[in-house]
C-alpha cells in the first residue's frame, strides 16, 4: 500500500487543478486521473471563461495542458479509475485495479458524464448515427440532416460544431427557449441551417442498420442520419454514496471551502453540490480544495457538519 498527503480522484479541470496546486504547496500528491484524462471535455472544441484563454480553448489541448502542469508540480498520476474509497486508520484509502492509495486526505473531483436520454433506440443504434460527440462523428454525416437533443450550452456547442458539415440540424429543445447563455444563443440565431424546434419531446428513435429518422411525441418525425444527445450530466459519485451523503442531484455536499461532512475529504467541480458546470468554477473548485486539504494538513481542523 502506497503513502501520499493528498489522494485526488479526477482527471478533468477540476482534479488536475486540484492535484497541481497540492503539489505546488509542497504536498505528495496521488491523482487517479482514469485511463483518459479529460473526460467529455476532450470532445469540447472551444472550453469558454478559462483564465489566460479569453477566446475560449479546445478541450483537448486544455486538458493535456493541465496534466502537464500537474506531473511537472510533482504529482503521480495513476491511469486507473477509482474504485473503491475506504476508512483507514486516521485517514483514507483509494483503490484502483491495481494498486490501493493511502493518505489523510483525500480530493474528489470524479466530474460528470453525458446523460442519456433513455428512449428506444438510443442504445440499438449507439454507433451508428446515435452519439455524443459531435467533433468525433460529425465529419462521418458530411451533407446530410442531423438532430441534437437539448438546449443548454453543451447542446448550442455541438450543434454548431455539425453545423460547419451537416446540410441541416434540428435542435430538439424540451422547453420554450434555449437554457444556453446568451453568446451561444446569438450564434445559434445566426447559423442558417441550424433549426429550432422547441417542446419537441423524443419519443423513439427509428432505423434500420442506422438511424433513419427520430419520431417526437404527438407523432411528428423528423429525417435524420444521426442523433447528437446532450440532455445534461450525470455526477459520478456511486462509489462515494456509502462514505458522503450526497444531495438530491446525487451531488455531494460540501461547505464553502469545499469540504464534506467527512473529516478529510472534499469534493470539486461539478459533482459536488451548487455548481454551475462551468469550465472557469472547476478550475476555481480545484484550487480552493487544494488550499483548504492543505490547511488541514497543517492544523488538523475540520468545520463542523
Amino acid at each position: 500500500m502506497s503513502d501520499a498527503d493528498i489522494i485526488v480522484v479526477g482527471g478533468g479541470l477540476a482534479g488536475l487543478a486540484a492535484a497541481r496546486d497540492a503539489a505546488r504547496l509542497g504536498r505528495r500528491c496521488v491523482a487517479f486521473t482514469g485511463p483518459q484524462p479529460g473526460g467529455h471535455l476532450l470532445s469540447i472544441d472551444s472550453v469558454q471563461d478559462v483564465p489566460d484563454h479569453p477566446d475560449g480553448v479546445p478541450g483537448y489541448d486544455l486538458c493535456p495542458l493541465l496534466l502537464e502542469a500537474a506531473m511537472d508540480a510533482g504529482v503521480e498520476c495513476v491511469a486507473e479509475e477509482a474504485l473503491d474509497l475506504t476508512g483507514a486508520g486516521d485517514g483514507w484509502s483509494v483503490r484502483g485495479a491495481s494498486r490501493t492509495v493511502r493518505a489523510p486526505c483525500v480530493i474528489l473531483a470524479p466530474g460528470s458524464v453525458l446523460r442519456p436520454l433513455g428512449v428506444p433506440g438510443e442504445a440499438e443504434f449507439a454507433g451508428r448515427g446515435v452519439s455524443q460527440c459531435a467533433s468525433c462523428d460529425g465529419p462521418l454525416l458530411r451533407g446530410r440532416a442531423v438532430a441534437v437533443v437539448g438546449g443548454g450550452d453543451a447542446a448550442c456547442q455541438e450543434a454548431l460544431t455539425l453545423a460547419e458539415t451537416a446540410s441541416m440540424v434540428h435542435m430538439l429543445v424540451r422547453g420554450a427557449n434555449l437554457r444556453a447563455r446568451g453568446q451561444w444563443r446569438e450564434r445559434i440565431a445566426a447559423q442558417a441551417n441550424i433549426r429550432l424546434h422547441f417542446g419537441a419531446r423524443v419519443a423513439t428513435i427509428v432505423g434500420t442498420q442506422a438511424v433513419e429518422q427520430v419520431r417526437l411525441e404527438g407523432g411528428d418525425t423528423l429525417a435524420v442520419d444521426g442523433v447528437f444527445i446532450f440532455v445534461g450530466l450525470a455526477p459520478n459519485t456511486a462509489f462515494a454514496r456509502a462514505v458522503l451523503p450526497l444531495d438530491a442531484a446525487a451531488r455531494m455536499v460540501v461547505d464553502s471551502g469545499l469540504h464534506t461532512p467527512r473529516r478529510g475529504i472534499l469534493a470539486a467541480g461539478d459533482a459536488r453540490s451548487g455548481s454551475s458546470g462551468q469550465a472557469a468554477e472547476a478550475l476555481a473548485d480545484g484550487g480552493i480544495a487544494a488550499q483548504s486539504a492543505h490547511r488541514y494538513l497543517g492544523q488538523r481542523d475540520w468545520p463542523a457538519s
